[in-house]
């Protein structure tokens, strides 16, 4: 089972790579496109994927973004994720493709990872339930252009503890 997630998660790297490379919608400039070779992450392991439960709470949330602006963005309510060292409430909200997303900063935030924080996806899960896969954690596009204005992670979304998954700080 390890070994068939594993593979998974290389052909999701797989295909997000493919994407910065070639896709009209790719955050990054021509320049760097040229120099692009990957993005870098950390290990995939399956102990970062965790089934969660959404209490729905439809709302205007306040969120800075990484131009400074704050603008109000939909929030959807509030996950509890079963991390190793205890559960931790996080807001999630509604993306632009109507796909729910949790931003949120950790301990690596700045030093291994960007340092505006993280987006991670609240996915369907196999079961008709809701998971979180934090080897998808992504670096939002300001991340890769400064240009992007980005919202970036609540406070109730900072975590004390470092996420070793996902996207590591792009380097281009």
């Amino acid at each position: 089972e390890e070994l068939s997630y594993r593979t998974g998660i290389e052909q999701w790297r797989k295909e997000r790579d493919d994407f910065f490379a070639n896709h009209y919608a790719t955050p990054l400039s021509d320049e760097a496109i040229s120099r692009f070779a990957g993005i870098a992450y950390f290990p995939a392991d399956s102990r970062w994927r965790m089934a969660v439960s959404l209490r729905t709470e439809d709302m205007l949330v306040d969120i800075e973004s990484s131009t400074g602006a704050t603008s109000q963005y939909p929030g959807a309510g509030m996950v509890e994720i079963p991390f190793p060292d205890g559960a931790k409430s996080m807001r999630v909200l509604w993306g632009e493709e109507g796909d729910l997303f949790i931003p949120f900063r950790d301990q690596t935030s700045g030093t291994d990872t960007y340092s505006g924080g993280r987006y991670v996806a609240v996915e369907q899960a196999d079961d008709g339930g809701l998971a979180v896969d934090f080897n998808k954690a992504t670096n939002p596009y300001c991340a890769y252009d400064e240009e992007f204005s980005c919202p970036l992670p609540p406070p109730e979304n900072y975590l004390d503890f470092p996420v070793t998954a996902g996207e590591l700080d792009f380097v281009s």
